[in-house]
């Protein structure tokens, strides 16, 4: 019997239901919800900081923004998304995507809105949570369902205060703000600054990447859908539904292979790479854009737009560091002064914030800020020492790496209701992993890291402070086989 129908069985039958506190409505909480209710568990409660749902797909609204996973993948696996336009999904496409199963599930009724969550404590046999406004609340399980790329980073740079023009971070964008015959400048050329590029350079009477550091990027043309097809896809789900497995079979045979280990993969990646740099014709730009590392080292970019658009007569590249900003614009380390009208930091997010800045307190007093002091743990990326019936998703570790977080999402969820399920049938009242078996969990990651292209020789974001990349160093494949089944004898199991 599947575990929705073990929960709905001991449910009718009469065995009382845990009380759960889902933690942000992005993907992975609105996922964990529809599981609890698919199980016929109602009493649980979605806290979300902002007025509406989505996540980072709500917080980033910049001209460009697209997810580098292919739309038909990045969907819930029992949600198709028939209405997807391009192959490559706009930000504003996948935020209705999810507001439409948000409200095909009914779960508003679960959630509180402008609620951030700001303690957490377990004491009396559950956990106790606090918001910024005071609210209390109290539950038996929480799901941290927070997002991997909430936290904006957004460095102060000398000066920033007598910019006379426009200034926001990319997750931060201001509408208000004409774009049109203005002299921008764009700090970044991570994914997000990359995007921008095409975009703002039909636009701008001038525009100027700050890059500090060059990206590999992968040339995936973002083709557009026909209406035919659409109408298609809407009329037969069975074709959506199989662009779904064929793009996950692709992604996790080039990308999830040419990443963790050397191979016939990881080659063509690099010569695909090197083969869409070459249409850079100006040499000396090409030098500028060329990286130091291997192709996959850094979050891939998939773009056929972003070379054409840097070669434009109206589009610069500073490859120069910023020294400090002036009341004109940007003043780089050679002492040259970039006039600019508008500056936007596309300077990214602190990718080990977690449920961070929240605080929280397991058992023997233990604070999460002392748990993750040399740097966030958690077993197979989902749970934490001395937190009994505490869970993340998309967690430290997680195989993040160019792969749908849908279905990594997916699959720990389904793992927290295996967990749910043995507490409704009386196996244990609390659950935490064992030190030792992190321990060895660590031990056996970081044996394995040195083979995978994230520590051959580049800064990213995946980089903890000791330069130890926070990813699965393994195939998507084996982790979803590995988190299939809970091993029990991994974790503490008491009884109240």
């Amino acid at each position: 019997m599947s575990t929705i129908k073990t929960i709905k069985a001991l449910k009718d039958g009469g065995v009382k239901e845990p009380r759960v506190i889902i933690m942000g409505a992005g993907m992975s909480g609105i996922l964990m919800g529809i599981n609890l209710l698919k199980a016929g568990l109602t009493n649980f409660s979605i806290y979300e900081k902002r007025s509406t749902i989505g996540g980072t797909w709500r917080e980033n609204t910049y001209p460009g923004i697209a997810c580098d996973i292919p739309s038909y993948f990045y969907t819930y696996s029992f949600e198709p998304n028939p209405h997807w336009t391009r192959r490559f999904p706009p930000g504003s496409e996948i935020q209705a995507y999810f507001e439409r199963v948000f409200e095909k599930y009914q779960l508003a009724s679960y959630t509180t809105f402008n609620e951030e969550i700001t303690n957490t404590q377990h004491k009396d046999g559950q956990w106790h949570v606090e918001t910024a406004s005071g609210k209390t609340d109290t539950a038996d399980f929480i799901v941290a369902a927070t997002g991997v790329l909430h936290k904006i980073n957004e460095p102060k740079f000398e000066g920033i205060e007598d910019f006379e023009g426009d200034v926001f971070h990319t997750a931060r964008w201001n509408h208000d703000v004409e774009l049109s015959g203005k002299r921008i400048g764009v700090i970044g050329g991570g994914s997000t600054g990359t995007q921008m590029i095409d975009p703002l350079s039909k636009v701008a009477k001038k525009l100027t990447l700050f890059q500090r550091t060059p990206q590999w990027i992968f040339p995936i043309p973002d083709k557009a859908y026909s209406k035919l097809w659409i109408r298609s896809v809407k009329r037969f789900p069975v074709l959506g539904k199989s662009l779904y497995r064929l793009y996950k079979f692709m992604q996790e045979r080039t990308v999830g292979v040419a990443t963790v280990k050397p191979g016939w993969n990881r080659s063509i990646l690099n010569k695909l790479c090197e083969w869409n740099l070459n249409h850079v014709k100006d040499p000396v730009l090409r030098a500028k854009l060329t990286p130091n590392y291997e192709p996959g080292c850094k979050r891939l970019v998939m773009s056929t737009s972003f070379y054409p658009a840097i070669q434009k007569p109206n589009v610069d590249l500073v490859t120069e560091g910023i020294d400090k900003i002036e009341a004109k614009g940007i003043r780089t380390k050679d002492g040259v002064l970039h006039e600019l009208d508008l500056i936007v930091q596309a300077t990214g997010f602190d990718g080990f914030a977690f449920m961070r800045p929240m605080t929280m307190q397991g058992t023997n007093n233990t604070t999460l800020s002392e748990a993750w002091e040399s740097g966030p743990r958690a077993f197979r990326a989902i749970t934490i020492p001395n937190s009994p019936n505490f869970f993340m998703l998309n967690g430290p570790n997680s195989p993040i790496g160019n792969y749908s977080l849908i279905a990594i999402a997916e699959t720990q969820s389904s793992y927290i209701m295996k967990c749910i399920q043995k507490y409704m049938e009386g196996v244990f009242d609390y659950i935490e992993p064992k030190q030792e078996a992190v321990d060895d969990f660590y031990k056996t990651v970081h044996e394995a890291l040195p083979g995978t292209i994230w520590t051959t020789g580049c800064q990213s974001w995946y980089l903890d402070d000791n330069g130890v990349p926070l990813l699965w160093p393994w195939s998507p494949q084996r982790y979803a086989k590995e988190m299939s089944q809970p091993d029990f004898n991994n974790y503490h199991l008491k009884k109240a």
